[in-house]
């Protein structure tokens, strides 16, 4: 496998934009965002078209991809930040043209439905970042360190961030692991599978999370991934939140992290669950995907995470 494209840090004066692939968005959801990368030293772009709107969507299929063609082909944008997830990406990826972008790599930022991008970049062995986006950003975040900010402005600026003390204390395999971390929204990456976007999972560290599914989906989506060879042969196993679970009128039975704990429990390599990565907004840290990461978990289930890019 080739090595890994790590895109360069971010400084201040570099050029960053917002666009969407997803659903839509309004210029005062965006406001926030706006604000706060230009106090970290940013110049922002915020494309024509933002604000369209198609029903759910921010603008056709081939409105979203002109938007985001056009800062990708720019080689003057440093990092791209998707302003929303929802439902859409799918709908638009494989009309992306990629050759100017890998000619100059930049940091695409998101979570949730941009785990659709993600998993391409995972393709094109390009790393990418699992972060807060745009319309998680609240009023105040000039005026508060929210941890999904602080830890997004670190990566991004200096290249690593650590976290330790993570995990539950009762699920959890202890265990040592080096390698890149993949993955994201567990729904997306159950419906990516025999797509082009189906990541390869071997000799990795998985990351998952997920909100607002039924229990037993969340057994059929791991249950997906189980049988086609995605959990066998990884590394680690990270799991973030999984956030409003429901259940039927007969209970499934187990919570979600029990749900993926039975799916990986046959295995050998370590698992810590309910990390602070996912659907929790300004509690959401940032992830590097695709490049360099060590994971420890103790043997009382304290897990530590180390990236560096």
């Amino acid at each position: 496998m080739k090595q890994t494209i790590i895109p360069p840090c971010l400084k201040e004066g570099d050029l960053v934009a917002i666009t969407a692939t997803a659903r839509k968005v309004s210029a005062y959801e965006m406001a926030p965002a706006k604000a706060l990368l230009q106090s970290w030293g940013l110049r922002v772009i915020v494309p024509d078209g933002l604000y369209a709107e198609q029903h759910q969507m921010a603008g056709s299929d081939a409105h979203r991809t002109t938007m985001i063609q056009q800062l990708l082909d720019n080689p003057e944008v440093k990092a791209i930040f998707c302003a929303r997830g929802g439902y859409g990406t799918v709908r638009m990826v494989d009309t992306i043209h990629w050759e100017r972008f890998l000619q100059h790599p930049k940091w695409i930022i998101g979570y949730s439905d941009v785990t659709v991008l993600h998993s391409t970049l995972r393709q094109m062995q390009v790393a990418s970042i699992h972060g807060i986006m745009p319309i998680n950003i609240p009023a105040d975040a000039l005026q508060v360190d929210y941890p999904a900010l602080a830890s997004l402005h670190q990566l991004l600026f200096d290249g690593k961030v650590e976290y330790k003390q993570l995990g539950d204390r009762k699920l959890f395999r202890a265990g040592n692991a080096q390698g890149a971390i993949v993955g994201g929204n567990l729904s997306m990456l159950y419906s990516q599978l025999a797509s082009p976007s189906d990541i390869n999972t071997d000799n990795t560290i998985l990351f998952i999370e997920d909100l607002d599914e039924y229990l037993y989906h969340i057994d059929r989506m791991m249950m997906a991934l189980k049988r086609a060879g995605k959990l066998a042969h990884l590394q680690g196993l990270i799991v973030g939140a999984m956030s409003d679970m429901h259940d039927n009128t007969i209970p499934f039975g187990y919570t979600a992290e029990e749900i993926v704990w039975d799916a990986v429990k046959e295995y050998h390599y370590p698992v810590v669950m309910n990390c602070p990565f996912g659907h929790i907004g300004t509690e959401n840290r940032a992830l590097p995907l695709g490049s360099n990461a060590s994971l420890t978990v103790n043997s009382s289930g304290e897990a530590s995470i180390l990236c560096s890019l």
